[in-house]
């Protein structure tokens, strides 16, 4: 199976929605520059949830990044990848996997405008539509040359990947983020850049080859089948390869005679029987095309999964704190700090100069674990020769590199600290948000450095209450390939049932932070807590009485 080649530093995912905010005390040029370094992906404003009505002293602001295309756009809507409620239950395991329909049927046949139609009117936004014509094998010199003179059977099962496809979509069924090729049909070949993708609720599969392989149909929970007359299908043909793809007419009708129509009979049209449901005329039979949405609706409404707050508020009461967890040491230092920045009346500067010292303290002290949590794959002995030409055995870290992960917005306040004692860490970073209608978490955005699955990841949040936020950003990493046991979830402040959730869920990630509190309220703030973090570093207090309202930017 051919594997993806290296991209940029940090590869997007085409989750397209983020917010950064405005730093006070910068510039406006410093803020655009923070906001071009943060994504080249915009916020969709549209689809966040909307900010409490009660007025504040000061507004909080966003700087918003210039948007990317959304995965699709139709003569009534967009559809976006953005806004994906969990994959997985509180216990950390996925709950049930993405609905995944495959469309087949001729070259032409129309199963590229069914699956727009498909996603038009299920009206959700989080839906994946995977190509096969993304998948064509490399070609040799040879066969190069036999597609320039349209010998080349492009429409036989052989010209396509299936190991690829079939990996491809066992990973999106489960969640997981893939790369995707992009084929170039002038030139025959694929691209130097590969697109990234991310699990949805729906996964819609096109191709003509969809239902040609036995691994793959089991991977389908439905198949349809369109069913386009032949006349109309090279009609449509000749239209496409020489209006988009720069063939000639000759060409085209030789290619079709010679290698799509037989094989359309021999590979293609036998697989109709496989179809759950067959559409004749294509996207021109709108009859079948309701029955399918409302199926398909009814298949969504099963695997619905509610984020079951009052479950993790209990699951865990009256036990002991896990094993996985470090608390700072409460010197009288320490404790002096947290005196200062948990007084409602402390000044945003002194709230963030020693909010600041306490995440230096906190990032040193989880680095310390790096050694001796692991240390055949961290710290190994090394022998140094002094300036005075002498030997010194000591240890230097055998690890690939540390990366960063901030879960927006307050754990960026974090990532200063880091850089000052991790000389060129990598950073990412993460936006989760609740939606306000059903209080799930749902993650709408993030950008991870490129082989993140070697490094020891750093998560950082600021404070986590219930641990959803947090286990949403930890079940992220695993997606992406990084081991549980190379995580340390940071946190300046952490309640004792975000503790337990977190370590329930993911008993092998190591848990760091400078103090826990017992409880957390019926609206799932901590208590007594620090207050609103984001809000207080940052200077845009929601609330006057420093009560501990939770930022809209994650939960816990």
């Amino acid at each position: 199976m051919a594997a993806p080649p290296a991209s940029a530093d940090a590869a997007p995912s085409p989750l397209q929605s983020t917010v950064a905010p405005d730093v006070p005390g910068r510039s406006a040029e410093q803020n655009e520059t923070a906001c071009e370094d943060r994504s080249n992906a915009g916020a969709l404003d549209r689809l966040l949830p909307p900010v409490g009505t009660r007025r504040s002293p000061r507004k909080r602001t966003t700087s918003q990044c210039k948007s990317e295309p959304p995965l699709l756009r139709t003569s009534k809507r967009t559809i976006y990848t953005a806004g994906r409620p969990p994959w997985y239950n509180e216990h950390g395991t996925q709950s049930k996997e993405a609905f995944a329909i495959g469309l087949g049927g001729g070259s032409a046949s129309g199963k590229t405008t069914v699956a727009r139609m498909i996603i038009e009117a299920l009206d959700v936004p989080w839906v994946v539509l995977l190509s096969m014509d993304s998948f064509y094998k490399v070609l040799t010199q040879q066969q190069q040359e036999q597609a320039a003179c349209n010998n080349f059977n492009f429409d036989h099962p052989d010209a396509f990947d299936f190991d690829l496809i079939i990996s491809t979509l066992k990973k999106l069924k489960q969640g997981r983020s893939v790369q995707v090729p992009i084929y170039d049909f002038t030139t025959h070949s694929r691209k130097k850049d590969w697109k990234t993708l991310y699990g949805a609720n729906v996964i819609i599969f096109e191709g003509i080859m969809a239902f040609a392989d036995k691994t793959l149909l089991e991977l389908l929970d439905m198949k349809i089948f369109v069913d386009t007359d032949s006349d109309i299908r090279l009609v449509r043909r000749l239209r496409r390869d020489i209006s988009e793809r720069g063939r000639d007419i000759e060409g085209v009708i030789k290619q079709y005679n010679k290698f799509v129509k037989p094989a359309f009979d021999q590979y293609i049209q036998p697989t109709m029987r496989l179809a759950d449901i067959v559409v004749p005329r294509g996207s021109g039979n709108t009859v079948a095309i309701d029955l399918i949405v409302q199926h398909v609706h009814s298949q969504l409404e099963e695997r619905k999964l509610r984020w079951d707050m009052a479950a993790l508020a209990s699951a865990h009461q009256c036990h002991p704190l896990p094993q996985t967890l470090s608390v700072l040491k409460s010197t009288p230092q320490v404790r002096g700090m947290h005196t200062i920045i948990r007084d409602k009346e402390t000044s945003r500067d002194e709230f963030i100069f020693y909010s600041k010292r306490l995440m230096r303290l906190l990032i040193e002290h989880a680095l310390s674990f790096l050694p001796f949590q692991i240390p055949q794959l961290t710290m190994q002995d090394c022998t140094v020769q002094t300036p005075q030409g002498q030997d010194y055995v000591g240890k230097c870290y055998a690890g690939k590199q540390i990366t960063g992960v901030s879960i927006l917005r307050a754990g960026e306040t974090m990532e200063p600290a880091l850089r000052a004692v991790c000389k060129d860490v990598r950073i990412g970073t993460i936006l989760i948000q609740t939606n306000q209608l059903t209080g799930e978490p749902e993650l709408h955005y993030l950008r991870l450095p490129k082989d993140i699955s070697d490094d020891h990841v750093i998560l950082m949040d600021c404070t986590v209450s219930t641990g959803a936020a947090a286990m949403m950003a930890v079940r992220v990493l695993l997606d992406h390939d990084v081991p549980e046991d190379k995580i340390f979830l940071l946190s300046l402040l952490m309640a004792e049932m975000g503790v337990h959730s977190v370590a329930y869920a993911f008993p092998r990630v190591r848990i760091i932070t400078t103090a826990v509190d017992k409880r957390v309220n019926d609206l799932f703030r901590i208590i007594p807590g620090i207050g609103n973090f984001g809000d207080r570093y940052f200077g845009t207090d929601a609330v006057p009485d420093g009560s501990d309202e939770e930022e809209t930017a994650s939960v816990g």
